[in-house]
């Protein structure tokens, strides 16, 4: 049988085994099922996983995959000699022995208990740092294959307009070219640069194609009614990277609709861009229970068999595993394909991609994974030191009054806040087995010794969500539901702040006031922390306040009263080390905010590339951000200067300007490019990022920083929806952030 020789290409390979292939057997090849519900011992810490000591329910698998097989298993974290045994019955208990592919969720870090947990994209992405990145999903991919997982469920590549959202952690941010260049950097990292048969590489599944990022009201899953050029200039870019540049073989579909279309069954969207205009190799998914969102929300399909005819007609391959079973998804299809509705060639596109991808992963060589060596992969140091890295480099200081670094004269420090004792690492995260994630007081303890005492007291908690009671008039009343291990009061932390010297609050979000439906109708922080910051303001004692944040925060009355203000956000399992070691002058922050923090809850959507008006006032203020895109400060200071722009080409310019460390403290400046086309035949923003650069310098070091300009960095899409740059007046500017501008210079085109 061709299919069984190497020699040939995936492409052979798979239409030689399409070829002898029962329908029953090809509609399996585009199914998925969930590990945990065929495995004897679920883990103990995590309901998706499955303990290393499992077996696999033999008689229930059976049932479910005969002798035809599954194209994917996923929720079944685990060590590899588990994964073998669900390969081991695929490969040699059904009749053609396809192998199946393990996904897994990996957005800064593999889910399985124990593995390395790194700062959440958002968090990667306030560093501006491409190398930073990449070496993470590199790690990423390393400690996922290395378990026996083949494909990852990652990137987010949303463009996060809407800081309600509660996604926002997973995203790299507001801006299309931060976030094309991150995206590029995580996936050529985890898909090792296409070689996606080592050991140390796996294939990934952007999501949510194409607009997540900007549902109405910030609630996930809602309309995106954005318009087309919109569309074309500011999302799909990210996508269009990430497939034709970064190599990203496949995609998730998002839940939503756009301007009513609902991407899911958007020929238009899932054929002919991906697949017309992108050359997408690979296939598309469903995201989790998106498609019964056809009948239950949409209201597209009148019942679920039309659901599943509409969306995979319209370029969808397969479900997300939470749809529906195993045995409806496989037995609809096969009614739909014998009633005519789905022709067998459109199941067989389907398949075949799922097949090449197979091959090109090497699974019918290699089927089994080395049960051992995860051990020495899976947080191993190299990768809790790029972890540390990655929270060091996430560091975002937004405002300091000279209080930062801390000086030796603070002998009594106290700690409050919800965080102060528990480090957050943020949603779609790895359980800690076998490991302790330490707190801020901890790793302050253990940084200043007994030279310093350290004062605790939490002083409330964060929600964990809202609960529904009846008052004794029998109205029902909404009430919080905090923490469950965060003690004392809002008076004990008061307390506590009086007898120190200094006072550091810790707080922001946990996993249910951020993360994947945790959606908020205001970005004041969560429960009473508004309220601990400004009682314990009035002890007259120095305040330092830290944030560890899924999302951009409303500041307005913290900033009346903290000398600092230090953002963490989620940094992962080394986040809490990070701030203390950033606090104490250890680690110089130069983290920018990848989303802008707006003035006031009620001021957004405020990201900085908002088309502009004729007056930016509102009757309570300004419309811009407190915080814009770009922003953050460092404990030094740097001099811009001897800009020089060369044209090399008709579209070409090469951009240089010296950088200076004049402050000093040994610190990293994060140079920005942006540019305004001058006058243009549609609306532009005023300013747009096309490059920028995490450069080091040592204290009186300067340094030349180069950036190439081409078509990309000036075109726009024109009236006739064309791809174009137009004659005339481009701004270039160089800058510390998209309101720091230091340098700026105009050229024609």
């Amino acid at each position: 049988m061709k299919y069984k020789n190497p020699a040939l290409t995936p492409e052979e390979r798979a239409a030689d085994l399409l070829s002898i292939m029962t329908l029953e057997e090809k509609v399996a090849q585009i199914d998925i099922l969930r590990g945990v519900e065929y495995s004897t011992i679920p883990h103990k810490l995590n309901h998706c996983s499955v303990d290393r000591n499992s077996d696999i329910n033999y008689d229930k698998f059976e049932k479910t995959v005969g002798d035809r097989g599954i194209g994917f298993i996923h929720d079944s974290y685990t060590v590899p000699a588990v994964f073998n045994k669900f390969q081991r019955y695929l490969v040699e208990k059904t009749r053609l022995g396809i192998p199946c592919i393990f996904t897994g969720e990996a957005l800064h870090g593999i889910s399985f208990p124990g593995a390395c947990v790194f700062p959440v994209p958002l968090g990667l992405a306030a560093s501006f740092n491409r190398e930073l990145v990449n070496k993470t999903g590199k790690a990423i991919g390393a400690e996922t294959r290395a378990l026996g997982m083949q494909e990852i469920l990652a990137p987010n590549l949303d463009v996060a307009r809407e800081p309600r959202w509660g996604r926002v952690e997973e995203t790299f941010g507001e801006d299309t070219y931060l976030c094309s260049e991150m995206g590029y950097a995580i996936i050529t990292g985890e898909q090792k640069n296409g070689e996606i048969s080592r050991d140390d590489a796996v294939i990934t599944e952007p999501k949510h194609y194409c607009i997540h990022g900007m549902p109405e009201n910030g609630i996930n899953c809602a309309t995106a009614r954005v318009g087309k050029r919109e569309i074309e200039q500011c999302y799909l870019p990210v996508f269009e990277t990430a497939i034709t540049k970064a190599g990203a073989y496949n995609v998730m579909s998002c839940y939503n609709n756009i301007d009513s279309e609902v991407v899911l069954t958007s020929e238009y969207y899932l054929t002919d861009v991906l697949r017309g205009r992108y050359g997408m190799k690979g296939y598309v998914r469903a995201d989790w229970g998106s498609i019964t969102r056809l009948v239950t929300a949409h209201r597209t399909a009148a019942n679920h068999v039309d659901a599943i005819c509409d969306s995979i007609n319209a370029g969808l391959d397969m479900q997300g595993c939470l749809d529906y079973t195993p045995e409806f998804w496989e037995e609809t299809l096969l009614k739909l394909v014998r009633e005519g509705r789905i022709t067998e060639k459109r199941i067989d596109d389907a398949v075949r991609s799922v097949l090449e991808m197979k091959f090109r992963l090497g699974l019918f060589e290699k089927p089994y994974t080395d049960e051992k060596k995860f051990e020495s992969v899976v947080r191993c140091d190299e990768h809790k030191k790029i972890a540390l890295d990655g929270a060091r480099q996430a560091m975002t200081l937004l405002e300091n009054d000279g209080i930062l670094p801390l000086e030796k004269k603070y002998k009594k420090i106290a700690l409050v806040g919800p965080s102060a004792n528990r480090q957050r690492i943020g949603g779609y995260s790895s359980v800690p087995e076998g490991y302790e994630i330490k707190s801020l007081c901890y790793e302050l303890k253990e940084m200043l010794g007994e030279e310093v005492e350290i004062l605790h007291s939490s002083g409330c908690g964060i929600p964990k969500g809202v609960q529904a009671v009846l008052k004794e008039d029998g109205q029902p009343h909404l009430v919080e539901v905090y923490d469950e291990d965060e003690s004392g009061s809002i008076e004990d932390a008061v307390k506590v702040a009086s007898e120190s010297d200094l006072v550091i609050f810790v707080g922001g979000d946990n996993n249910f006031t951020s993360g994947e439906g945790n959606d908020r109708s205001s970005l004041v922080l969560p429960g009473k922390q508004r309220e601990l910051i400004l009682e314990v303001a009035k002890t007259g004692k120095p305040l330092i306040i830290v944030l560890e944040n899924g999302r951009a925060v409303d500041l307005t009355e913290e900033i009346k009263v903290a000398n600092a203000i230090l953002v963490s956000w989620f940094g992962g399992e080394f986040g809490a080390r990070a701030i203390a070691e950033t606090l104490l002058g250890k680690n110089n922050p130069a983290g920018r905010v990848p989303v802008s923090f707006p003035a006031d809850s009620n001021r957004i959507p405020c990201y900085y590339s908002i088309l502009p008006n004729h007056t930016e006032m509102m009757f309570e203020g300004e419309r811009g951000a407190r915080y814009p895109f770009g922003y953050g400060l460092s404990y030094t200071e740097f001099e811009y200067s001897n800009l020089v722009i060369t044209k090399t080409g008709r579209n070409n310019f090469t951009v240089k300007a010296d950088i200076k460390n004049i402050g000093k403290a040994d610190g990293d400046e994060v140079v920005q490019l942006y540019i305004n086309d001058v006058v243009s035949s549609v609306v532009t923003p005023l300013k747009l990022l096309k490059g920028f650069e995490r450069i080091s310098l040592k204290a009186g070091e300067t340094k030349t920083v180069e950036f190439k300009l081409d078509f990309d960095s000036f075109k726009l899409l024109n009236k006739k929806y064309e791809w174009v740059v137009e004659e005339g007046e481009f701004e270039i500017m160089i800058g510390s952030a998209s309101n720091d501008i230091r340098l700026s210079e105009t050229v024609n085109v």
